[in-house]
C-alpha cells in the first residue's frame, strides 16, 4: 500500500532535513537528493523513541498539573496538551513556509497509520510529523545518525559485544568486507560516527564511516579480541577515527593568515603536538595532514617529512600545469 501525504513545514526545517539526507547519503541513481527515502527511514526508526518521550513528558506534566487540587483531572488534561501544543509551535523557525509530499509504503505506512488512529487528538497528521522532524532536528548530528541507521548500528553492538565478525558493502565504493569490530568512535568535528576494526586476512587496522555501510550481517564467525588493538584502536578513535593508518611526525611553517586559517577550518583538522615561531609540529596520520593542508596553499609550507613535502607539491603543480594549459575553454 502507498499513500502521500501533504506536510507542511517552515522552510528552515525543510533545508536542515534536507541537509542531512544529503550528508547521509540518500541519493536517488541520478545523484540528486533522495529526501522522501531519508524521511521514510527518519519515520520508522524515531517513531518509538519520539512517543515514549513525548508519553513521558505528558505523564510528568499531568502529575504536576494534578498537584493542584483546584484542577480537575480533566481539565488538567486539557492544560496540558494546549502547553504542549504551544511548546511545540514555539520550537517551529519562523519565516517562510512550504509544504512537501510524502509518499509512505511498506513500514512507514504502517507508522502514518498507527499515528492516524492513535495520537492526532486535536492535532493533523501534518502537525505531528512536522513536530516529529522538529524533534528530530533538535538532536546532535552524530545522534541523528544513530536514529536513521539504527539497524545497522544495533547489528554492529552485538558483533562487538559477543566478537563476530561483521560482513558489509559500502554506498561510495563497489566492495564486500569482512571485519573484526573493535568499536564506534565519533569524530568531533566532523559529528560522523565509524567503525574502527581490524581485517582478519591482512591483519590492517581498517576505519569506515558508520552511515556508508550497506547490507551489514552478523556472521556465526567469532574471533579473539586482541588487547593490543583494542588499545590502539581505542586511542585513535579518541583523536581520528576517520583514519587508523599510523601517525607520522610533521613540521609545518605557517603564515599569520595560515595560522587564521587554521583556526577556522575545524573539520579533520589535526591535532599540534608543538610550536616554535611559525613552525607546528604534528603527530598525524599522513594522508590526514595531506587532505587537510591542500586548502592552504602558499601559507602552509611541509618542511617535513619529504614524502608529504613531495605529495603536496605535485599536488600544487598539476593544479598549475592544468591552469597553464591552453586546451581549456568556456
Amino acid at each position: 500500500m502507498t499513500e502521500k501525504y501533504k506536510i507542511y513545514l517552515a522552510e528552515d526545517t525543510k533545508t536542515r532535513l534536507i541537509n542531512d539526507a544529503e550528508l547521509f547519503e540518500f541519493t536517488r541513481s541520478d545523484g540528486s537528493v533522495n529526501l522522501n527515502g531519508f524521511l521514510k527511514e527518519l519515520i520508522v526508526n524515531y517513531f518509538d523513541r519520539y512517543q515514549e518521550t513525548n508519553d513521558e513528558l505528558r505523564r510528568g506534566m499531568l502529575s504536576e498539573l494534578m498537584s493542584v487540587k483546584s484542577l480537575k483531572s480533566k481539565d488538567a488534561s486539557i492544560l496540558m496538551d494546549r502547553i504542549i501544543r504551544t511548546y511545540m509551535t514555539g520550537k517551529e523557525p519562523s519565516g517562510k513556509s512550504t509544504v512537501i509530499t510524502l509518499t509512505v509504503s511498506g513500514e512507514s505506512y504502517d507508522i502514518i497509520r498507527i499515528i492516524e488512529n492513535n495520537f492526532l487528538k486535536e492535532n493533523s497528521l501534518s502537525g505531528y510529523i512536522k513536530d516529529m522532524f522538529l524533534s528530530y532536528l533538535s538532536i546532535p548530528r552524530s545522534l541523528r545518525e544513530e536514529i536513521i541507521f539504527r539497524h545497522t548500528y544495533e547489528s554492529i553492538g552485538r558483533a562487538i559485544r559477543d566478537s563476530r565478525l561483521i560482513s558489509f558493502s559500502s554506498s561510495n565504493r563497489d566492495f564486500t568486507a569482512v571485519v573484526e569490530p573493535y568499536l564506534i568512535a565519533t569524530s568531533k568535528e566532523e559529528q560522523f560516527s565509524y567503525l574502527l576494526c581490524r581485517d582478519p586476512q591482512t591483519g590492517r587496522d581498517r576505519t569506515f564511516r558508520i552511515s556508508r555501510l550497506r547490507n551489514v550481517y552478523v556472521t556465526s564467525d567469532t574471533f579473539v579480541r586482541d588487547t593490543e588493538v583494542e588499545a590502539e584502536l581505542s586511542q585513535k578513535g579518541l583523536s581520528h577515527p576517520h583514519s587508523v593508518m599510523p601517525d607520522v611526525h610533521a613540521v609545518i611553517r605557517m603564515t599569520e593568515r595560515g595560522k587564521q586559517m587554521f583556526k577556522m577550518i575545524v573539520k579533520n583538522r589535526p591535532d599540534v603536538s608543538s610550536t616554535d615561531g611559525d613552525l607546528y609540529h604534528f603527530d598525524w596520520p599522513e594522508s590526514q595532514l595531506e587532505e587537510y593542508f591542500r586548502r592552504f596553499g602558499k601559507d602552509a609550507v611541509v618542511i617535513k617529512p619529504y614524502s608529504l613535502k613531495s605529495k603536496l607539491r605535485d599536488y600544487y603543480s598539476s593544479a598549475l600545469d592544468a591552469y597553464k594549459s591552453r586546451k581549456v575553454s568556456f
